[in-house]
């Protein structure tokens, strides 16, 4: 599944023009949180999703004016119990939605959404600020800037700079919020932690690699069929821990697609060929799987024995890590979260 800053970056680079969809502010039970975008075409087509039912064929309904007259609307939403239970909310709630005219025309824009995607495909964090001016509802590309921890993208000028400054200030826990400045609101949109690692197995190993990788800024998932070893106490920095029923079907409880890291270590090795077939079938980004050379060709004639092809195999990087002679499990995580930066940066 694509990334929707790659889909807005495919449309763009075709010249195709697009309305999208953000969540502004949510209460109540509303299914999506704020920041939630989807991509409205054409042909009234979406790619993603806003909360599904109601909310979204009213959204595609008004990007029909959308498109007419190339302006921006932000639009409030009370969805009553009915209307809440249409989309898979528990009760009402309420949300602000903007919905916003993406020009493939205007250069800056394609600029400033190109950027967001090549720092978004290098896992690189960033800051996506929009300039929203309710007296013109209109939004070009000279109204969108990207600040990440040292650069910054867009045309400068002191109340962006003002902006900036309160960004970087506490830029890795920034969260999304809008901002009222020169009586225009700005959007302020943090794009962190865009790369996920997930951790296949709770033992030792996993437990240093999930430490390392969450400094390195990646969204560390850890997934093990043992409450006793997948739990908070082992692993305190972790962004998510999850009890499997079984690692023989992984679909339920993840969601891999060419931003994801997998990191096979389960326990003995005992369902690496199990976990490596499933991650085979997804576009994951970096497939790892811990194990001897005798271990892997093993592995390897099984999974071919079943269909896989020499080509799929080599998306696999086993033995695991770069080779610098690692024995402990810090070493070792040490050697893994290496060869993962090097995928990063390469890619």
């Amino acid at each position: 599944m694509k990334d929707i800053y790659e889909v807005m970056n495919d449309l763009l680079c075709s010249r195709e023009d697009f309305v999208l969809a953000t969540i502004l502010e949510k209460s109540g039970s509303a299914p999506r949180e704020q920041g939630t975008k989807m991509i409205i075409k054409r042909d009234l087509s979406i790619e993603g999703t806003i909360g599904g039912g109601i909310l979204e064929a009213m959204a595609i309904k008004m990007s029909a004016d959308i498109f007419k007259n190339k302006r921006f609307v932000i639009r409030e939403f009370t969805l009553s119990n009915e209307g809440a239970s249409a989309i898979g909310a528990a009760c009402g709630g309420s949300l602000k939605l903007l919905l916003e005219y993406i020009n493939p025309d205007d250069e800056a824009m394609n600029f400033i959404y190109k950027k967001s995607f090549e720092l978004k495909n290098k896992g690189d964090n960033f800051v996506f600020i929009t300039r929203l001016d309710e007296k013109e509802n209109y939004v070009t590309g000279i109204d969108k800037w990207i600040c990440t921890e040292t650069g910054f993208y867009g045309q400068e000028n002191d109340m962006t700079q003002k902006i900036l400054r309160k960004v970087r200030k506490n830029f890795k826990n920034i969260h999304f919020h809008n901002v009222r400045e020169d009586d225009r609101l700005y959007l302020v949109e943090p794009v962190l932690n865009s790369e996920s690692v997930y951790i296949m197995g709770a033992g030792h190993v996993s437990q240093k690699i999930a430490v390392v990788a969450k400094m390195l800024n990646f969204k560390t998932i850890v997934l093990d069929d043992r409450e006793e070893f997948a739990n908070r106490e082992n692993f305190k920095t972790a962004d998510e821990v999850k009890v499997i029923q079984s690692f023989e079907d992984i679909s339920h409880c993840v969601k891999i697609d060419n931003r994801s890291y997998i990191i096979i270590v389960t326990r003995g090795h005992g369902y690496d060929k199990e976990v490596l077939a499933q991650v085979l079938k997804t576009d994951a980004k970096y497939i790892g799987m811990i194990g001897s050379k005798t271990k892997r060709d093993f592995v390897y004639k099984r999974l071919m024995d079943e269909g896989y092809t020499a080509e799929d195999l080599k998306r696999v990087h086993c033995p695991i890590g770069i080779s610098i002679g690692a024995q402990t499990p810090e070493e070792i995580a040490v050697s893994i979260t290496a060869e993962m930066i090097k995928v990063r940066r390469e890619s």
